[in-house]
């Protein structure tokens, strides 16, 4: 999965900040709370209406909780922390565009309304880009290992 490099730790530590965050503050979230973001995500994700909005609630804060800890955590390898967010913001990416109303009429660029779920792509690039440069990292690293094999045989 590749280890933590410098150039890593700005984008864990921003984005594994505002994750923790998110998810430390949607512990005792109240009732209406609940049923506001459990109906948001049930509306773009049918699966979930069959799920408690508590209990919805509660795993989407105890994995925004890990998620944020394992980007903020530079023992978690890089390759594992952004296999984690590329899951969790494609999921956001998927309920913003699924929301109506979130978009404009070409159902991409945000609406007033949808400019706060929006920010959300940024997570997804970020962690696209980490994921990228640890498949780099991987693939330098593997054909290092081949040269001198490759010579000897030929």
């Amino acid at each position: 999965m590749g280890s933590v490099k410098l150039r890593h730790l700005p984008a864990r530590a921003a984005i594994g900040a505002y994750v923790l965050d998110s998810g430390l503050s949607k512990r005792g979230a109240d009732a209406e709370t609940a049923a506001g973001l459990h109906g948001m995500a049930a509306q773009a994700y049918p699966f979930l209406a069959d799920v408690d909005p508590r209990t919805f609630v509660r795993l989407l804060s105890a994995a925004e909780i890990a998620l944020g800890a394992a980007l903020l955590l530079p023992v978690v390898p890089t390759g594992l922390a952004a296999a984690g967010l590329t899951a969790f913001s494609g999921g956001l990416v998927g309920l913003y565009l699924k929301t109506p109303g979130m978009t404009r009429e070409d159902g991409i660029r945000p609406s007033q309304e949808g400019i706060g779920l929006a920010k959300d792509v940024f997570m997804l690039g970020s962690a696209v880009g980490l994921l990228v440069d640890v498949a780099g990292d991987r693939a330098r690293t593997a054909a290092t290992r081949l040269r001198p094999s490759l010579r000897r045989s030929s």
